[in-house]
């Protein structure tokens, strides 16, 4: 595990051996694998609670949601909120962190949109797209 210090969120990663070839490798390290960047955009309008956004993500398995929850949390993307209440509840938002990596997908959401998806208005975390960005 390293930690690091970006914009003033600790990060702790795994990071792999040997040094990232570039940005985008390392980013991808971050936002690896079918579901996380789905899970980024769940999040991008407002916090949402586990079983929401088991909801907004058809097909994602509860162990696969968990484990993807912890490692952006790990990596400070994602900030999860547990109020003490009867029943316990667990909110998960984006950090400052998650927001800007939101942004930085917004463009490679247009890309598949517009040239895999063949521009077709899609709305759904489901399809890789975010309510309101076009």
């Amino acid at each position: 595990m390293v930690s690091d210090q970006v914009r003033g969120v600790r990060l702790t990663t795994a990071r792999r051996p040997g040094a990232y070839v570039c940005g985008i490798d390392a980013a991808m390290d971050v936002i690896g694998g079918k579901w996380k960047v789905l899970i980024l955009w769940a999040l991008k309008e407002r916090p949402c609670r586990f079983g929401e956004l088991r909801r907004h993500l058809p097909g994602v398995t509860e162990k696969v949601l968990a484990s993807h929850l912890r490692e952006l949390e790990e990596d400070g993307i994602v900030h999860r909120e547990a109020y003490d209440e009867v029943p316990p509840r667990v909110e998960y938002s984006l950090t400052g962190l998650g927001v800007s990596l939101n942004a930085a997908l917004a463009p490679l959401g247009a890309w598949g949109r517009e040239n895999i998806l063949g521009g077709a208005d899609h709305t759904s975390a489901a399809d890789g797209s975010a309510p309101g960005v076009s």
